[in-house]
Formats: structure tokens, sequence, C-alpha cells
């Protein structure tokens, strides 16, 4: 879709000459933070596989692995990440459609996908925070570990630098992260592959295979809540990335190429890792067998996550800040204030200890991606301003501010995660945020009156 700006009188003709130009330029140096992303933007499908392959393939993925191996049998682990995996896949590709065919980013989505303007404020604000807290968590982990091996340079500078190397490259945008995704990531594989081969010589494949965990035993439960709990925010994401998608079936097939190979050739790999070094530390196994070698891993697996946690922020805040405040800013901006501030925060030492409330609060994040599912895909109430949207490019400038019910919806999905004693918190979160707002929008629409089969729904308020 073609990117223009909002009048509030529905279509809005083309501007041209210099002006249209300067403004289309600056809205693809912005990487279209506001806007649907245009038909001439979008890319391959591959380019953004292997951008998602390299969140799912990420560090953080080798540590939820070492963990499901120090205390789990290897076939107990391959079922906790087959069911972690297709219920994350389900969520990833529902939402990633929605943002391949809008062509925004997922705060921007919440806005006509059950949350009205200030309610995706309140959702921008809450991505903002956690995704720069654990950018910060992120680069002081890389820190540390390059410390350990490089002790020459304090932990402070290994911070300072790999903190302004992951801001440089998500302060070009998309493009950019695209490139260094296509270099980072079979440097990972590559690096990692040897570093696990090294670690794995003299170890009986048959007794990593069929033995018994060497840690205390963690149940089939607790290792799918694990592996749903670790990406449940990057899914809630995907629109971020996908609205660079030309086709929904880009979609479905980036996910199952991404999540699918990313939680089983890493986390699986991770598990036999555990398995062998009989311990959960996945950094220390890496670190003090590899050498030079670990350095380069800890610094290309680190830097595909980080990038997109900063990029991810850097969209919910500038969303956030153009309806709080009524304010356009720019993304790189942003960017580059999000990045320094994590940086000095994780050169501090200070950001390892915010991890506890980060996870915490990220308890609030899955009833948002049932509530955006449960509205764009059975309620439909903005759809007719959505389709609109889609056919000029301009994307709706009336609808509500604040939505009942996704705020009560938002809160029992996230008492049903936090206190529901059976399944996966994440996974009960999202499916009791969707079932209650799927259920209760439908109704009330039903008693004012339901349009004929196949219509969509007309703005309104619940």
């Amino acid at each position: 879709m073609a990117s223009a700006e909002n009048t509030g009188s529905g279509d809005v003709p083309p501007r041209t000459g210099k002006k249209a130009v300067r403004s289309a330029g600056n809205e693809a140096q912005d990487d279209y933070s506001l806007t649907p992303v245009p038909e001439e933007a979008r890319r391959s499908w591959f380019s953004v596989a292997v951008q998602r392959f390299g969140q799912v393939s990420s560090f953080q993925q080798f540590m939820v692995g070492a963990v499901l191996g120090y205390g789990m049998a290897f076939t107990d682990a391959v079922i906790a990440i087959t069911v972690g995996s297709v219920m994350l896949e389900i969520v990833t590709i529902l939402l990633g459609v929605a943002g391949v065919r809008e062509g925004v980013s997922t705060s921007v989505l919440a806005r006509w996908s059950g949350f009205g303007r200030k309610g995706s404020a309140a959702v921008g604000v809450l991505v903002a925070f956690s995704l720069a807290g654990w950018f910060g968590v992120q680069n002081g982990v890389f820190a540390h570990g390059m410390h350990q091996l490089a002790a020459w340079a304090p932990e402070w500078a290994w911070a300072v630098l790999g903190g302004a190397a992951v801001t440089a490259v998500s302060v070009f945008g998309f493009r950019i992260m695209a490139w260094t995704a296509y270099l980072a990531v079979p440097a990972f594989l590559l690096l990692a592959g040897w570093s696990v081969v090294d670690t794995l010589a003299g170890h009986s494949l048959n007794e990593l295979l069929t033995g018994a965990p060497p840690g205390p035993v963690m149940s089939l439960a607790q290792g799918t809540t694990l592996v749903a709990g670790a990406f449940i925010l990057g899914a809630l994401m995907t629109p971020d990335m996908t609205r660079f998608n030309r086709r929904p079936s880009d979609v479905v097939k980036q996910t199952l190429l991404g999540v699918t190979l990313g939680e089983y050739l890493i986390g699986l790999t991770a598990v036999l890792l555990g398995h062998a070094a009989r311990t959960a530390d996945v950094v220390g196994i890496i670190t003090t067998s590899s050498g030079l070698l670990g350095t380069l891993i800890l610094a290309t697996a680190i830097l595909k996550i980080n990038d997109w946690n900063l990029y991810s922020s850097a969209l919910a805040t500038v969303n956030s800040v153009d309806v709080l405040f009524g304010r356009r800013i720019g993304r790189r901006a942003v960017t580059l204030g999000i990045g320094a501030a994590g940086t000095a925060l994780s050169a501090l030492g200070v950001v390892g200890d915010f991890t506890g409330f980060l996870t915490a609060i990220g308890m609030l994040a899955p009833p948002v991606a049932g509530i955006i599912i449960a509205e764009y895909y059975v309620v439909r109430r903005h759809r007719v301003s959505l389709d609109r949207a889609r056919r000029t490019g301009v994307l709706p400038e009336h609808g509500p501010d604040w939505q009942p019910l996704s705020l009560i919806c938002w809160a029992v999905g996230t008492l049903a995660g936090t206190y529901l004693d059976f399944g996966i918190p994440a996974i009960n979160a999202v499916v009791a945020a969707f079932a209650l707002y799927a259920v209760a929008g439908r109704a009330v629409y039903a008693r004012r009156g339901t349009p004929a089969r196949g219509t969509p729904l007309p703005d309104r308020t619940v």
C-alpha cells in the first residue's frame, strides 16, 4: 500500500512533486513506523525468514535448550519443544498474516484490533519497556561473556562496544538488519556447530539420547512452559517483521522454517550440550571450550536477537508518543535514545537486577496476542476501515480511544496465565483473552443487530 498522510476525510489525494518525493523518502528512512509498508518496499520471503530464524536461533534459545537438557531426558525435551513450538507457530502465523495484510507494526495494528488508539499506546509502552529492558540484559550477557574471554578490556567497555554496534545496525532499519542476518546467522550456525562437535567429542551419543538428566528433574509441563514463554514476546511482535512480506503464504513458510528449525536445531543441540557438560550454563560451556571461537559465537548469537529487541521497542515507542502526545517522532532518533540508555545501564551493571521484573511484566504480553487475533479474525469490528485502508494506503483517522472490553480481557488473560495451576501459563493467557474477547465481542454485536453473514462489522466501541 502506498503511504499518505491522514486528514480524516477518507480517501486522500496523493501528493505530487518534490514534496511527495521528500515525504516518501522520509517514510522509507523511518521504516514506515506509523504508515503501511508500500508494495515496492516489501521484500522476499527468504529475506524475512533469515531474520526470523536469527531471532529463534538466538543465544536465548541455546540457554533454554541447555536448561531442558540439564533437567529432562532427551525424549521428554523433544516433546516439550514440539508442543511449545506448535503453540508458538499458531500464534505467530495468525499475527504475522495480519501484519502482512495491513502492513503495519504490532502497536499500530492494535489501534484497530481490539485496543483503540490509547489502548494501543498502553500496548506500546508495555512492549517498548519490556524489549528495551531485554536489550540491556542481553547486552550485559554479551559484555560478561566477552570479559571472561578477553579480560584485557573491562566489562563496561564490552557493554559499550556491543550496545553501540547493535544500535548502529538497528538505526539503519530493516534493510541493514537483513544484510546483517545474512552474515550473522550462517556464521553463528557454523561457529556453534564447531563448538558443539568439540564439546560432544568423547561422549556416547546413545548415552546422551537415553541417559537420565544430570540435574533436578523438570516436568514436561515445566519444560513446555519454558519453551513457549521464552519466545511469546517475539511471537507478539511478529507484525513488526512480517509487514515487509509480500503475501500471507510467505508468513507461513518463514514461520515453519524459522521457528521449527530454530527450536529443533538449536534447542535440541543445546539439550545434548546440557547432558554432555552436565550443566545448564551454556555460556560457560561455549566460552570455556572455544576460546576465540566462543567469542564470535557469543557476538553473532546475541546480535541477531538484540537488534530486533531494540527495533521493535523503538516502533512501539513511536506509536505511543504519536497517540499520547500527538507528535510524530523519528524512529531513528528513538532507536538511538533507547540504545544509548540500554547500553549505559548494562555498562553500569545494574540492568541485570531488573531481569525478574521484566519476566513478571512479561505475563502482560500474551493476552495482547489473544485479543488482537480474536478481533482481527472473529469479531472483525474494524474490518470495513482496514479494508478501505488497504485500498487507499491511508490508515483510518477515526476510531475509539479506549475499548473497555479489551482491558477486561487483558486483565482476565493475565490472571489466567498467572494463577491457573495447569497447562502452560503463556498459552493459558492467550487462550483466555482470545476466548473471552471473541465470545463477548460477538455477543455485543448480536444484541445490537448482527450484519448479514460475510458483511464486515462497523466501527463501534464496546
